[in-house]
């Protein structure tokens, strides 16, 4: 299996970031889209995937659990990483010279009063790295771009101000996955994640999240989402503290089939050490 690791974007994203945080020593894939880095793992070019789920600002990462359900892929881990979001501008370049600030239609919200104060136009970019590079191919010195310090490093950018998002608590939270899955149990501290589709029964959803309530289990995150555009199919995303084997796991996700027409767990695997509280 390669020594890899791919993520969505140009080198410099802040999935980047997250691969050299969490797999160090694996080498690190930029692809297109994240269909690309679910292909590029499935195909055996790359040991794991780093995918973006939620961020505390921007909220749900659009089409990802639209994706992991059919993916093949398994959570192995989930890392989070405190987004700084710098503004980058070619060398000489003053901040009063810049005029258009381009980033990722998620980076761009984040940091709105800062570009606002500084009557800064946005501009949206396919990847904040990506706007990083394009500026120094195109030699823009009136714009900038909103992206992660390494981004900087690597396209020979000055950080003209760092820390410009809005919000000081601004994480992101990725899920590694891989096509292994890993169940035992590594840690104490245990997250299960898994997607279902209830029934068309009334109360269904009420019924089926009744077992996680009798036996005690925290389910941390439960989010909906349309399957195919139709709103008569709803499927649901959850993350739970604790591990299928435990006997109050056992028996929700017992009575959660009750109620459910598909049920699959997309993996088990420990709570990070730096999950926010």
């Amino acid at each position: 299996m390669a020594n890899k690791i791919a993520f969505q974007g140009e080198l410099g994203a802040y999935s980047h970031e997250a691969c050299m945080l969490a797999r160090p020593n694996h080498m690190p894939i930029p692809c297109p889209t994240f269909e690309d880095v679910i292909n590029t793992v499935r195909s055996g070019s790359a040991e794991f995937a780093m995918l973006p789920v939620e961020n505390t600002t921007y909220g749900r990462v659009a089409d990802i659990h639209r994706l992991l359900p059919k993916s093949g892929l398994f959570i192995n881990d989930e890392v989070f990483v405190r987004v700084h979001i710098n503004l980058l501008a070619l060398p000489g370049v003053k901040l009063s010279d810049i005029k258009v600030a381009r980033g990722h239609l998620v980076i761009l919200p984040q940091c709105k009063t800062f570009l606002e104060a500084n009557n800064i136009r946005s501009e949206t970019a396919a990847d904040n790295a990506g706007a990083a590079a394009d500026i120094v191919t195109s030699n823009e010195r009136d714009a900038a771009a909103l992206a992660s310090e390494l981004a900087g490093q690597i396209y020979g950018l000055n950080i003209l101000q760092k820390n410009v998002e809005d919000q000081l608590h601004n994480t992101t939270r990725f899920l590694i996955m891989s096509a292994k899955d890993k169940p035992e149990r590594r840690s104490e501290a245990m997250l299960t994640s898994f997607v279902f589709q209830v029934r068309n029964i009334p109360a269904a959803l009420y019924k089926a999240m009744g077992g996680f309530a009798t036996n005690g289990i925290n389910m941390t995150k439960l989010e909906s989402y349309m399957v195919d555009g139709k709103f008569t199919a709803t499927q649901f995303y959850a993350d739970i503290e604790g591990h299928p084997d435990d006997p109050g796991v056992q028996l929700a996700f017992e009575e959660l089939s009750f109620f459910t027409d598909m049920f699959h767990i997309l993996g088990t695997y420990p709570s990070s050490d730096t999950r926010p509280t």
